[in-house]
């Protein structure tokens, strides 16, 4: 069934309004006419809908009942260390599928990519496009946001309004997700730093300390654009966040 996330100011007594885009790709490219089913997205709830008749670009839709949420209870941040275009594009896109609440890009030492304040807001408006196409294809009930770059003092300083936060390193060995998750019962915030291509400094995993605990993620060795969706869905599954569909 075809998504469309429709911002709160757009709905008006059970009638939702879709963006021109949104709009212009339903009537053009999916060919929708009036009574096509369609899920609406809108203020973090998933409903069902009915196309009602389009007047020009203007498509709007009927809500006519509120669908179980695809929300997991656990609020992962992924605080991800910048990466080449295409890794953190993957990245994101497969964060945003597996249920990660929020990314946060982040600079830091071994970082290749370098942007400027430009650059950056240019980025930003991207990634958080391939965000808003990925919650849609994975029924997201809420869009993950995707900020702008943040040096790691920044993070720091965020991170300690989380429940708990992880740093999965190649050097750490004592602890992985499923003691973590055993240390950490009850927590609904979860933060995540994963380190770019180069991995994380030394001096960087000891800044940390206090408030990332270094894990680790098994013997093999994981990409940057790999590390963050995959800590996040096994931190998700070990929840309980993956043991049924929602309907």
């Amino acid at each position: 069934m075809h998504r469309f996330y429709v911002e709160e100011d757009h709905l008006l007594q059970q009638i939702a309004t879709l963006t021109p885009e949104d709009a212009r790709h339903a009537l053009r490219v999916l060919r929708m006419e009036k009574g096509a089913a369609a899920e609406i997205l809108c203020g973090g709830t998933r409903y069902l809908a009915r196309m009602l008749e389009s007047q020009g670009t203007e498509v709007r839709f009927q809500l006519e009942e509120a669908l179980p949420t695809t929300e997991p209870a656990l609020q992962i941040t992924l605080f991800q260390g910048l990466s080449k275009a295409d890794r953190m594009e993957w990245t994101v896109q497969k964060a945003v599928e597996v249920g990660v609440h929020a990314i946060v890009p982040v600079r830091m030492a071994r970082c290749v990519v370098k942007l400027d304040d430009r650059e950056a807001e240019k980025k930003q408006e991207r990634w958080q496009r391939i965000a808003r196409e990925a919650g849609k294809q994975s029924g997201r009930c809420f869009l993950p946001s995707v900020s702008l770059p943040r040096s790691l003092p920044e993070v720091l300083q965020a991170a300690q309004a989380l429940d708990a936060c992880a740093v999965p390193w190649e050097e750490a060995s004592a602890l992985g997700p499923g003691a973590f998750t055993a240390a950490h019962p009850e927590i609904h915030s979860l933060g995540i730093l994963i380190g770019p291509e180069g991995g994380i400094e030394p001096e960087e995993i000891a800044s940390l300390t206090g408030v990332f605990e270094p894990i680790t993620l098994g013997p093999r060795i994981l990409r940057t654009e790999t590390a963050g969706p995959v800590a996040a869905a096994v931190m998700l599954a070990l929840r309980g966040e993956m043991e049924y569909a929602a309907r």
